[in-house]
């Protein structure tokens, strides 16, 4: 279907028809540059943290001054949001939990096939409060951040292909892009940490 309105969340004036090559999608350039922003977003909560590092291609962590390896365990290899966002080196943003913090990420892992949430998935985002949740970087799964507390990492998988890890520290995980409207804050994910685990 082609959109004919922009897709910009706070605008959606009507697009204009070219009859010339891909549809249009935003409006103008303004929109399009403010909708590509909005899907990167970060909370404020994690971006005033100085937790930041790069991934690598392969996924490893890579600290934003020098592009050698970081460490999950050494904030001497961390640095601020707007360092890493300025970093060329890797392909993008990561993110150390670290103790003390009590943030805590549920890794969804596999659970987006053509835009669409595996049932088993759709019923764990179902029950979290809002909370700030992104595409991983491969687009296949989705994580889910939130304030909770965790002796250790967990993984689970079930029955119904739930592949979950769930993490609040000595790990770093890998940014994406924001969820759908996802809010750009981290609610209390303790209630659904106890049901899961």
């Amino acid at each position: 279907m082609i959109p004919t309105t922009c897709e910009r969340e706070t605008c959606g004036a009507e697009l204009r028809r070219t009859g010339i090559g891909r549809p249009q999608r935003f409006c103008s350039a303004r929109c399009r540059v403010a909708a590509h922003r909005a899907r990167r977003a970060v909370p404020a909560e994690l971006r005033g943290r100085e937790r930041w590092v790069r991934r690598g291609d392969d996924k490893a962590p890579l600290r934003a001054d020098t592009g050698r390896p970081a460490s999950s365990t050494n904030p001497s290899t961390w640095t601020t949001h707007t360092a890493a966002a300025r970093s060329s080196h890797g392909a993008g943003l990561g993110y150390v939990l670290a103790d003390g913090d009590d943030v805590v990420v549920l890794d969804l892992d596999h659970c987006l096939t053509g835009g669409q949430l595996a049932p088993w998935a759709a019923r764990i985002l179902a029950a979290c409060p809002p909370t700030f949740t992104e595409v991983s970087p491969s687009g296949t799964g989705l994580h889910i951040w939130g304030h909770g507390r965790l002796e250790r990492g967990r993984r689970i998988r079930r029955d119904d292909g739930a592949h979950i890890e769930a993490y609040s520290s000595g790990r770093y995980i890998a940014l994406g892009h924001r969820y759908d409207d996802a809010p750009l804050a981290l609610a209390d994910l303790s209630e659904v940490l106890e049901q899961l685990l």
